[in-house]
């Protein structure tokens, strides 16, 4: 039997140590435990995972591991101390049921708490919170409230916008769901037009993105809803935040593209009946409000609502495209961005 202590040792070496390097002799299995390999930092998971513990007893040990996580769970096998992985975005998920380092959860709690369009149709992952990918507008340069993702490859924002890079999975799902709508053909118009558009090469993250809004190097950034949260709780990025406004692409139409926080459920669970247990508790009403209140996102379970602070951005109409069907077109998308060498910038 694995120890806890074991279990963390070899945890902590995940984002130091070679993949290669991980064996583990023991099976990872511990009465009245479960473990979750995480793409999510530890701060933004620990008030559920301490509610969950207090309610049921059940001790969770939980690993951040940002780069490599499924890689490292192909290395370990069967020996694998991993019950649960829990990701940022549904695209890792899909990388990791093709990775062959999940199993499917049959579930009639999961099934019935969470809406068809945000959990894999084979019952392989689950979406726990919604997020949005919108637009940061300034508020000094940019009077319209109004978008649309089509209108992004408006020649009239002919250097005023700025992304993270194509490839990142944020944008690839977004580029997907254009595919899906759009043809792959007009989608390959639409983001050449976009690159056309670029403020300034892709690079950074949705806050640095935001960031060069504030600076002037740009008049809309393209980003997910809840960093406008993670900008305002600190002091150093505040201002950036309060120099734009979130505008919901497509509202008066298809609706908003929406991405899903998740989990799935690892090939070989040692505390099987534990992480389903985890599982489950994560739809629950009342880990819903805490885990959508601790990231700023969109509770998954419907009847939910979301915190004062999410509301505050206004009505959320999403865009009903089951994510199983982006995640079939994610490969083209990605196709799509090198063949436009869109991380290049524009000329």
């Amino acid at each position: 039997m694995r120890s806890t202590k074991a279990f963390l040792r070899h945890a902590v070496c995940a984002t130091a140590v070679a993949v290669s390097s991980f064996a583990f002799a023991a099976t990872g299995h511990a009465d009245g435990e479960v473990n979750i390999y995480s793409f999510r930092e530890p701060g933004l998971i620990k008030p559920l995972l301490d509610q969950f513990t207090k309610e049921t007893g059940i001790k969770v040990n939980a690993v951040f591991t940002p780069k490599g996580l499924i890689e490292r769970i192909q290395a370990e096998g069967k020996n694998s101390p991993a019950d649960l992985i829990l990701s940022n975005d549904s695209g890792l998920l899909v990388q990791a049921v093709e990775a062959g380092v999940t199993q499917p959860v049959n579930s009639e709690i999961l099934n019935k708490s969470i809406p068809a369009a945000w959990r894999d149709d084979q019952n392989q992952w689950f979406g726990l919170t919604r997020r949005a990918r919108v637009v940061y507008a300034s508020k000094d340069r940019v009077k319209q409230d109004k978008f649309t993702y089509e209108e992004l490859a408006d020649p009239k924002w002919r250097g005023k916008v700025c992304i993270r890079s194509g490839q990142h999975t944020y944008n690839i799902a977004l580029i997907a769901s254009m595919i899906a709508h759009h043809g792959e053909a007009e989608a390959e118009k639409w983001l050449r037009g976009l690159k056309d558009n670029l403020g300034r090469k892709p690079a950074g993250g949705d806050r640095e993105a935001v960031r060069d809004v504030k600076a002037g190097l740009c008049d809309i950034a393209i980003g997910n809803t809840y960093y406008m949260r993670a900008m305002m709780n600190k002091p150093e990025t505040r201002e950036w935040a309060e120099a734009v406004r979130i505008v919901f692409p497509n509202a008066d139409d298809r609706g908003t593209h929406v991405n899903v926080s998740g989990v799935a459920m690892a090939a070989h669970a040692p505390n099987k009946d534990n992480a389903q247990k985890l599982m489950e508790f994560f739809v629950s009403p009342e880990a819903q409000k805490i885990y959508a209140e601790a990231n700023g996102e969109y509770p998954v379970v419907e009847g939910i609502p979301a915190s004062e602070l999410v509301q505050s951005w206004g009505p959320l109409k999403a865009d009903p495209l089951p994510l199983s069907d982006i995640a079939k077109l994610r490969k083209k998308a990605s196709e799509l961005v090198d063949r436009v060498q869109f991380d290049q910038g524009t000329n």
